[in-house]
C-alpha cells in the first residue's frame, strides 16, 4: 500500500521518539494503528461498494438485453404463428371446398348412373319381351346350328326359321 522501505520506518520511529517522547509513544503508535486500521477498512468497504455497483450496473444492462432479445423472440415467434395460422386456415378452406366439389361430382354421377341403370334396367326389360316374343321359351333350340340362326336373328334383326319340337 505504502511504498515505505524498513530503513525509512526506522528513520521515522526514531524521529517520534524523539519528538513525543518514550513515554507516550506506545498510545500514540496503538492510536495510530486503530486509525490506520480504520483507514483501511474504510477503503475496503468502499472498494466493495464500487464493485458492486458496477456488478449491479452490468447486471442491469445485460438484464435490458436479454429482455430485448426476449421481446424479439417473441414477436418473432407470434409473426410465425399468424403466418402459420393464414396458411393453415387458407389450405382447410380450400380443402373444403374441394371436398365439397367433390361431394357434388359424386352426388350427380351417383344420380346419372341411377339413370342409366334404370334406362338399362328398363331396356333390358324391353329386350327380354321382344326375345320372347320372337323365340317362345318352349321352342328353344336344342342343336348348335339352331341356337346360330337364333343369335344370327338378334344380331340382324331377321327372323330365322326354327322348327317347332317334335312332340313326343
Amino acid at each position: 500500500m505504502l511504498d515505505i522501505a524498513f530503513s525509512e520506518l526506522i528513520v521515522i520511529g526514531v524521529v517520534a521518539l524523539v519528538v513525543i517522547g518514550p513515554e507516550k509513544l506506545p498510545k500514540v503508535a496503538k492510536t495510530a494503528g486503530i486509525l490506520l486500521g480504520r483507514a483501511q477498512r474504510y477503503v475496503n468497504d468502499i472498494k466493495t461498494d464500487l464493485n458492486r455497483q458496477i456488478q449491479f450496473e452490468e447486471l442491469k444492462a445485460l438484464q435490458a438485453q436479454m429482455a430485448e432479445q426476449a421481446r424479439d423472440l417473441e414477436n418473432t415467434v407470434k409473426k410465425q404463428m399468424l403466418e402459420t395460422e393464414a396458411a393453415l386456415t387458407q389450405s382447410a378452406a380450400s380443402l373444403k371446398s374441394t371436398v365439397e366439389e367433390a361431394g357434388k361430382e359424386i352426388d350427380g354421377a351417383g344420380k346419372r348412373l341411377a339413370a342409366e341403370v334404370e334406362t338399362s334396367v328398363q331396356a333390358a326389360g324391353e329386350s327380354a319381351e321382344a326375345v320372347e316374343a320372337v323365340v317362345p321359351t318352349e321352342s328353344v333350340a336344342e342343336s348348335p346350328a339352331q341356337l346360330a340362326s337364333v343369335e344370327d336373328e338378334l344380331y340382324r334383326g331377321e327372323p330365322a326359321y326354327i322348327p317347332p319340337r317334335p312332340s313326343a
